[in-house]
């Protein structure tokens, strides 16, 4: 199969289907929507989820699991919840097949249920029910839940790891004696949404809460980490939700206070998926394929022995064996590629799959003692003593993953624009980027700028300076200062 990619400025879509599929990430389901993850994307989800896995337990959150089939009652127990997700959801309505002789099987009548079932597109109805179950009392809180799951939302228009119909993720769900412990919560897991995302994904993003049009059905307050992808579009990459008390109120969720009142509980919900795969992609991808950030890289280093004979394979393998010992007590992940592919089709391939740093070693490098190396982040290679190599590779690893984080952030500052009017924020609209500017807080605003450029407000971020704006659409005094941009 063909390694070349189509540039990126050539048609992004299509540069990025292709990245999904020649870096070995992700397949198309057999059901039209979903996805299958192969190996190589899989073992990235599992960096990233052993990564915040220990993130959230430090901070005293534990893993449960919870049912994948939600009473439809329960969904109607929260009536903006349920509208939020109604279009969406998956539903079982019987449990049985038969045979129809010659024409193969068919759904059972005799075995419809009698309510039917959700498949769950998030889990705050079925945890609320258990948690009407387990609180009883100020002793019985806070309670610190996650769950790594699957959720199912039926998404018309897919694409691989951004939108699919079934995706893997974690939600956090939490339960509060005060609406400050709540609050708090909320805060502090956005923030190690940041962590995750600037530290070890090298994205850059901004923190905000998002507007009442564009917030979590059922929420009083969504905040999110908001990211600039390589075509200048916004992803929303993670929120966390302030859900007040109306998942306590529609389960009837109470405890008793220490001098013996009953009081209803403060809630949280939060998560980031599989799509934020496809946000390292847009990310970091170039017309070469991916990039990946060291941290979370399936393989850290790729080492090509070159040879062209038996003697000189077994050469190149004894001169190496120093180096990929030391590299594995370093926990340095490493692949060696003995394949009888030729070095460029290697090159191209590992490049591709965005292998941070490349080890290549020939009998030439074994007679003068030396090492080549090729950074996937800048072109260019480095020409070291095998010696200093052993030293340099968790030197460069970590620049790497720097400079990662640098070139994203650079880009995204660049591509971040003041608009004082609608011409000038039509104009960063066209042209694509961020546009920051001024909002007079008005649902009816959001919908016409919307209407207009199919833009919407990504967030309104946390460090907004509003003083002084003039609402770019209505040339009113600004109630915030948001971000709008088109987005996934």
């Amino acid at each position: 199969m063909s390694k070349k990619l189509p540039k990126r400025e050539d048609g992004f879509s299509s540069w990025y289907t292709q990245v999904v599929n020649k870096a070995g990430l992700a397949d198309y389901g057999p059901v039209k929507g979903t996805m299958v993850i192969k190996p190589y994307g899989f073992q990235i989800w599992e960096n990233i989820k052993e990564i915040f896995d220990k993130m959230i337990k430090e901070t005293g959150h534990v893993n449960a699991y919870f049912p994948l089939f939600i009473p439809k009652s329960f969904l109607a127990r929260e009536a903006e919840h349920i509208e939020g997700f109604a279009k969406e959801c998956a539903i079982v309505t019987h449990t049985k097949l038969k045979s129809d002789g010659d024409n193969g099987i068919i759904v059972d009548p005799d075995s419809k249920l009698e309510e039917e079932l959700i498949v769950r597109p998030t889990s705050e109805t079925i945890i609320w029910s258990m948690y009407k179950k387990w609180i009883q009392s100020y002793r019985d809180l806070p309670i610190l839940i996650n769950q790594w799951a699957n959720v199912v939302r039926w998404e018309m228009r897919t694409r691989l790891f951004l939108r699919t119909s079934e995706f893997l993720w974690q939600e956090g769900h939490t339960a509060h004696a005060t609406k400050e412990e709540a609050q708090k919560e909320t805060l502090d897991i956005l923030e190690l949404y940041k962590s995750l995302a600037e530290n070890y994904l090298a994205i850059p993003v901004i923190t905000g809460i998002k507007t009442e049009a564009e917030k979590f059905a059922g929420a009083e307050r969504t905040y999110c980490i908001e990211a600039m992808m390589g075509d200048k579009k916004a992803l929303q990459a993670g929120t966390s939700h302030n859900l007040g008390q109306n998942f306590a109120k529609a389960f009837d969720v109470k405890y008793q206070t220490k001098d013996n009142k009953e009081e209803l509980v403060w809630a949280t919900s939060w998560g980031v998926s599989t799509r934020l795969i496809g946000a390292i992609i847009l990310t970091h991808g170039d017309d070469k394929g991916l990039r990946l950030p060291p941290k979370i890289a399936p393989i850290q280093v790729v080492i090509i022995p070159i040879y062209k004979s038996d003697e000189q394979k077994s050469l190149v393998k004894q001169y190496l064996v120093e180096i990929i010992t030391n590299l594995e007590s370093l926990g340095i992940r490493i692949y060696q590629d003995w394949t009888d592919n030729t070095p460029g089709y290697k090159f191209n391939n590992w490049e591709m799959k965005g292998v941070p740093l490349r080890l290549e070693v020939g009998p030439r490098d074994v007679e003068n003692n030396n090492i080549v190396l090729a950074r996937r982040d800048i072109d260019g290679k480095l020409f070291l003593s095998k010696e200093v190599t052993i030293k340099k590779i968790p030197e460069l690893l970590n620049e790497i993953q720097n400079n990662l984080f640098s070139q994203a952030l650079e880009f995204r500052d660049s591509n971040t624009h003041q608009a004082s009017n609608f011409d000038e924020l039509k104009k960063v609209i066209k042209e694509g980027g961020f546009a920051r500017c001024g909002w007079d807080g008005k649902a009816s605003t959001e919908t016409l700028i919307k209407e207009e450029t199919k833009a919407t407000i990504r967030c309104i971020p946390l460090d907004e300076k509003p003083e002084n704006l003039k609402c770019v659409f209505t040339g009113t005094p600004a109630k915030h200062e948001v971000i709008f941009a088109k987005a996934y």
